[in-house]
């Protein structure tokens, strides 16, 4: 009885070893797989020309989907690709797509070039340069954390609560920002601001609305589509 006990008890003890033996493998070929990725994914974006090549066509595909979606009123991806640039590209090369896309689309936005009104031109070169910056820095933020899993799936909750959030802010600021802007500029004080933000508040909120869904459900897929691309 007692030699059955033992028996029991060691094979027991056997299956926990390697239970744990097979976990702690399993986690270094994770930890190996990731470094591998981070390492193909370097190497590409140090490539001169292939980085080139990715800058022109994020910039044309900011510019094309903001044209696109330009005739529904406060419906937008330009933000969201934006801030996508700098994500997949890093903080440089975002600011420089940036920079470029918020200048064609501005510049010659069929409805109207805010070009003709300098303080609202350089405020948005200035924000839409800093969204792709940013969109790198969270990148660095992101990359070594264990939910960040790219190739896999991005649907986790933090990650999705957190583009939210700077979808939100993000949207907030420009509404707010370039509300202000027109209260001093158009109407020559600061004392109608509150009063033509509140007039255009339908549109702020389906633009805020639009953006933080267009954070939490869109951009995720969009950057694990492109981690799988890179593979």
């Amino acid at each position: 009885m007692k030699m059955e006990r033992q028996n029991v008890l060691k094979k027991k003890n056997d299956e926990k070893k390697l239970t744990t033996e097979d976990y702690n493998e399993e986690k270094a070929e994770g930890v190996l797989k990731r470094e591998e990725e981070k390492e193909n994914h370097s190497f590409l974006l140090k490539k001169k020309s292939f980085r080139i090549a990715l800058i022109s066509i994020f910039t044309a595909l900011s510019v094309v989907i903001g044209y696109l979606l330009v005739s529904i009123p406060n419906i937008e991806l330009f933000t969201l690709m934006l801030f996508l640039s700098g994500f997949i590209l890093g903080k440089k090369n975002g600011a420089i797509i940036g920079l470029m896309s918020s200048f064609l689309f501005t510049f010659f936005n069929p409805f109207g070039s805010s070009a003709t009104f300098a303080p609202l031109f350089a405020y948005q070169l200035f924000h839409y340069t800093a969204i792709g910056l940013l969109g790198g820095a969270i990148k660095d933020f992101l990359k070594d954390k264990n939910y960040f899993t790219p190739h896999e799936d991005l649907y986790d909750k933090k990650i999705m609560v957190l583009f939210g959030i700077i979808g939100a802010i993000l949207t907030t600021i420009y509404d707010l920002i370039t509300t202000l802007i027109g209260a001093i500029f158009i109407y020559g004080s600061i004392q109608f601001f509150v009063w033509y933000y509140l007039s255009g508040v339908v549109f702020t909120t389906i633009h805020l609305v639009g953006n933080t869904l267009g954070f939490i459900f869109i951009l995720p897929g969009l950057i694990s589509l492109i981690y799988k691309w890179f593979e």
